[in-house]
């Protein structure tokens, strides 16, 4: 039986604190939905306010080093679409990000923050027609820029996709359980 993940994810952040940053989140998907954390400040910010007992076996974190956008809770990651099925945490840099915001933003789209990776939760989400991976797939096929990205959906609880561009992604194959980072180093402590 796969570990809750809320724990494994404070762990994973907690591992890779030394690199700096401003901001620490958190998503889990269970029962149909996504839950988001977002705390500016230490991964101790968050902890505090973490529910490591919820039932999810399915997240994704992040720690933030603001390069789009202020050091406030909104533009912390993961990143969520307008109906929060789809988040997102990224790496990188979006180079195209106002010309695909100007375009969403024409569609109805409203963005709750100022970085280049919201565009992303919410491409994903245009694309969708319930095949995730397709979703992803199309989306990229429109983004210009580096990139090192996991997404999770509300409909598919046990499904995390991964794509990276120029930014590093590291794969951690364990029975019954994958993890996914940006750095080796969050990883040796649950996979070679």
């Amino acid at each position: 039986v796969p570990r809750k993940a809320a724990p494994v994810l404070l762990d994973l952040l907690r591992l890779l604190e030394y690199r700096g940053y401003y901001s620490a989140c958190f998503a889990l998907v269970d029962d149909g939905a996504i839950s988001v954390e977002k705390h500016v400040g230490r991964v101790a910010n968050l902890a505090e306010h973490l529910d490591v007992d919820a039932p999810a076996n399915l997240g994704i974190a992040h720690t933030r080093w603001a390069t789009h956008g202020g050091v406030t809770q909104p533009n912390a990651h993961p990143h969520l679409d307008m109906a929060s099925r789809v988040a997102v945490v990224h790496n990188g840099i979006i180079d195209n990000d106002e010309a695909i915001k100007a375009r969403l933003a024409a569609d109805g789209v409203t963005f709750r923050s100022e970085t280049d990776t919201e565009v992303l939760p919410h491409l994903i989400a245009k694309h969708y027609d319930g095949d995730p991976h397709q979703a992803v797939v199309r989306a990229l096929q429109e983004i210009r820029g580096t990139y090192g990205l996991v997404v999770v959906f509300a409909d598919h609880p046990d499904v995390l996709i991964a794509a990276r561009n120029g930014s590093p992604l590291f794969v951690g194959l364990v029975e019954g359980e994958n993890f996914l980072a940006s750095d080796s180093h969050a990883l040796v402590r649950y996979t070679r």
